[in-house]
């Protein structure tokens, strides 16, 4: 696995999007759920300011079910 990148929440979003990920709920606090339907993926992803943290990064990544250099080409 590379280095995760430093990014910020409006980019991963886009980057989401990008990744077949719709906006599906709010949740709990600042956090949202996002889903894929054709991959049957859910990933919660908080919306902060600043740069989104490494290991939460690396949480999400996951959750989209990307490697580090897939989101990095989106």
């Amino acid at each position: 696995m590379s280095k995760l990148p430093e990014i910020k929440y409006k980019d991963l979003i886009k980057k989401a999007k990008a990744a077949g990920f719709q906006f599906d709920r709010q949740a709990k606090g600042s956090h949202e759920i996002w889903y894929n339907s054709e991959k049957k993926l859910r990933a919660t992803i908080p919306n902060h300011p600043g740069t989104i943290k490494k290991g939460t990064l690396g949480a999400i990544i996951k959750q989209l079910g990307l490697t580090t250099e897939e989101l990095s080409n989106l």
